[in-house]
């Protein structure tokens, strides 16, 4: 049975990752797609309470789907979407396609997650989808469209939702999928922050500086991306 699809990511409109999942999510229904009007990595889970929500009708690369820009955050968009855009609300939410893996700790800070988990919030099965960095498709590409159909099939689990990262290597490096991936507690990054310039008054200016130091760990979300795998995982929810 079709399905209703409600689409964000927090990269923005035009961001190739939407893109992508759009194109792919068609076959499994009709869908709406309300993203953000810019770049709003790292938002998490923020709504936006003391500032209106603009929404503007948008003419999106993929013919056949209602979309929208939005000012706010990529959560904003799922409510927004759901409780206001559409006539009907969504069967599933799906967020991404991410520019960079949402694994490990970086979960807490990812807007893509945020979005996911505002969707389940609301009582949508809701799938966040991941990818590395590097601008290698070649996995996310020939692994999309089977992991969407197995996860839209499952049935809503309050309180989780689905989190997929693809990992950013050839096709031939890729070793498959790994389901039931934990959450891990590592980090690729280790964080510290360097001064950028004095300011008036004794102010000084910093920026993160992060050093990367990925560490494998099995059974994990982190451990499947660093040995070249597909890695799915529930993630719960704070309630």
């Amino acid at each position: 049975m079709a399905k209703r699809i409600l689409i964000t990511n927090d990269d923005g409109i035009d961001a190739d990752g939407l893109i992508r999942l759009v194109q792919a999510a068609k076959d499994f229904g009709e869908v709406w797609v309300v993203a953000p009007d810019g770049q709003r990595s790292a938002a998490s889970h923020s709504i936006s309470l003391r500032n209106p929500i603009d929404v503007y009708p948008y003419d999106f690369p993929v013919s056949g789907v209602h979309a929208y820009s939005c000012s706010g955050t990529p959560a904003d968009c799922i409510r927004v979407g759901s409780l206001s855009v559409m006539p009907e609300k969504p069967d599933i939410v799906m967020t991404g396609i991410n520019f960079g893996y949402n694994v490990a700790s970086d979960i807490q800070y990812s807007a893509t997650v945020g979005a996911a988990l505002e969707g389940e919030f609301q009582g949508y099965h809701s799938i966040a989808f991941s990818e590395g960095l590097n601008g290698l498709h070649e996995t996310t590409d020939k692994y999309l469209k089977e992991i969407m159909a197995e996860l839209v099939e499952k049935e809503y689990k309050p309180g989780f939702i689905y989190n997929v990262n693809f990992p950013g290597c050839k096709l031939e490096k890729c070793k498959g999928i790994l389901r039931d991936r934990t959450v891990s507690r590592r980090a690729f990054y280790i964080d510290s922050y360097k001064e950028v310039k004095k300011l008036d008054n004794g102010g000084i200016s910093y920026m993160v500086d992060g050093t990367f130091a990925p560490t494998s760990e099995t059974g994990t979300d982190i451990g499947a991306i660093l040995d070249n795998y597909v890695s799915i995982g529930l993630v719960e929810n704070l309630c």
